[in-house]
């Protein structure tokens, strides 16, 4: 089996790929996500690009490497009101976020793409999760950012942590709302590059 690298910095995806038993590399991408914003008005394309950059970026840095890999890369949003809503960088800018949010059900979307080091092929999709959360007070939301769980989140908030306590409804993939959409990877790899995820974990070694 190929090995396979997770072009992320996200301890979520990491620990989803971990509790999968899936064996991986993680490799850093760093481009410049604000600079594909201002060209991307609709979320959609623009997590499909964000996600393609950062692939081609992981697979640039790695072309010559003597053996192959899978690079699997991924990026979400938040979408309300037909608007982005990207990562807070200060715990007003996550209050102002998150009090928009509450009581009402805003779009989570999520771009992957998924390539070969050695192929030119490049397979990119998206998932979309609709997240209902609770009316909750100001009071209660500050208490919330007080956890720091907001930061280098989307929408700022996560699902896997304290937020689980005020998020009412998910309309489709959970995992999707975490960072990534495991059976839309699951299927890409199975259909696109013939790599079976049921494998035990030590075949991707």
């Amino acid at each position: 089996m190929k090995k396979i690298i997770l072009a992320s910095k996200s301890t979520d995806r990491s620990e989803m790929f971990n509790r999968a038993g899936i064996s991986f590399e993680i490799f850093a991408t760093n481009i410049d996500e604000e600079k594909y914003k201002t060209n991307f008005s609709e979320g959609i394309e623009l997590v499909k690009e964000l996600a393609k950059a950062k692939a081609l970026f992981a697979k640039n840095k790695m072309i010559n490497n003597k053996e192959n890999a899978i690079i699997v890369a991924a990026d979400t949003i938040v979408e309300l009101d037909g608007k982005i809503i990207g990562k807070a960088h200060s715990e007003e800018e996550a209050f102002e976020i998150l009090k928009k949010m509450m009581g009402r059900t805003h779009r989570l979307i999520t771009g992957i793409a998924i390539t070969e080091i050695k192929n030119p092929k490049i397979v990119i999709d998206s998932d979309t999760t609709f997240v209902e959360f609770l009316e909750l007070s100001d009071e209660e939301i500050r208490e919330y950012i007080k956890t720091n769980e907001w930061k280098g989140r989307a929408g700022a908030y996560s699902i896997r942590d304290k937020a689980s306590l005020f998020i009412k409804k998910i309309n489709g993939s959970s995992s999707n709302v975490i960072g990534l959409s495991m059976h839309k990877l699951y299927l890409i790899l199975k259909i696109e590059f013939q790599i079976n995820l049921f494998q035990l974990s030590e075949n991707f070694i």
